[in-house]
């Protein structure tokens, strides 16, 4: 089965304003790329999340805040993160893409979906948009797998160079969720230390500024995919930002597109051992339009069975 790709033109209409980095482009870059490379994809339109999805990860004072501002031009929400016009329409479309691919997969229509939406969602705490994210679309999604299908095991595994604080602080209490992330250190939010372990379900592995290919293949294949194997998640939900790619201008690690295939393919194997395969992975980040495209496809292709040779 091709893997379902879910995305909406309303993405688009999230408005960050002249120069900022999270810019609709972004997600342009990715569509044309999967367009391009894999023109049998299984292309579905996001639907609108609803409001008891949201609420069951989100405080009614953020959707209140986000889906009834009256924005009638982009406003900062706080340094990095901005309201528009069409910014509410984009976040529940991305927070929906999440749920309509979970019900999607764990449906049997097909084994793996990935999520081209933004704005991107790991920042997004229980009660604050931040980071360029509003709604925690991963979060949204994982909390979607288990009160409404009703698993006990869902794990979400972040390779974004940025640390997913907001998905780790709502599920750090939660044992049916892990989550696993390598990220750079320091760097943007500051935090994903080794000893921050929740229950027992939160596994991160900081990587210095400059960290390159073997560090990251030595921290999943030694620690992260090992630790994911053992929980045996009944669905693996990912959130795939490209900013660990060497083009990205707001971070120093050095991947490139074999270092995310390589991932993926190791994540797939996962997912068919446990889960009969099936995977939902979500856009986060990502800054440099090329590396978008390049990382994007290797992703996509990826998860759709095609698998290099490792290094």
């Amino acid at each position: 089965m091709k893997p379902f790709l879910y995305t909406h033109p309303a993405c688009l209409g999230h408005d960050t304003g002249p120069g900022h980095p999270e810019r609709a482009e972004r997600l342009g870059a990715v569509i044309q790329a999967l367009r391009n490379g894999l023109p049998d994809l299984g292309w579905r339109e996001a639907p609108l999340a609803t409001r008891g999805q949201l609420l069951r990860v989100h405080a009614a004072a953020l959707l209140e805040a986000v889906l009834e501002s009256g924005a009638t031009q982009p406003i900062p929400l706080d340094p990095d993160t901005v309201l528009s016009p069409g910014s509410p329409e984009a976040a529940l479309r991305a927070a929906g893409a999440g749920v309509a691919a979970v019900d999607a997969v764990l449906g049997g229509q097909t084994e793996a979906a990935f999520c081209a939406v933004r704005p991107p969602g790991h920042h997004a705490t229980g009660g604050e948009a931040m980071g360029f994210c509003l709604f925690n679309n991963i979060a949204v999604a994982a909390a979607h797998a288990l009160d409404a299908h009703g698993l006990a095991r869902v794990a979400i595994v972040d390779f974004d160079v940025h640390h997913g604080n907001g998905t780790q602080a709502i599920f750090e209490a939660d044992p049916r969720v892990m989550y696993l992330s390598s990220h750079q250190s320091p760097l943007f939010p500051d935090t994903g230390a080794r000893i921050e372990r929740g229950v027992g379900n939160i596994v991160n592995v900081p990587l210095p500024p400059g960290a390159g290919s073997r560090m990251f293949r030595d921290a999943w294949r030694e620690r992260l995919l090992p630790e994911l194997d053992a929980f045996a998640p009944q669905l693996l939900l990912v959130s795939a930002g490209f900013d660990a790619h060497w083009r990205d201008p707001l971070a120093q690690m050095q991947l490139d597109a074999a270092d995310y295939a390589w991932l993926t393919g190791e994540l797939r194997e996962i997912a068919r051992r446990h889960s009969a395969g099936r995977m939902v992975s979500m856009l986060e980040g990502g800054y440099d339009l090329q590396a978008l495209r390049e990382g994007s496809l290797a992703h996509v292709r990826a998860m759709a069975g095609d698998r290099p040779g490792s290094a």
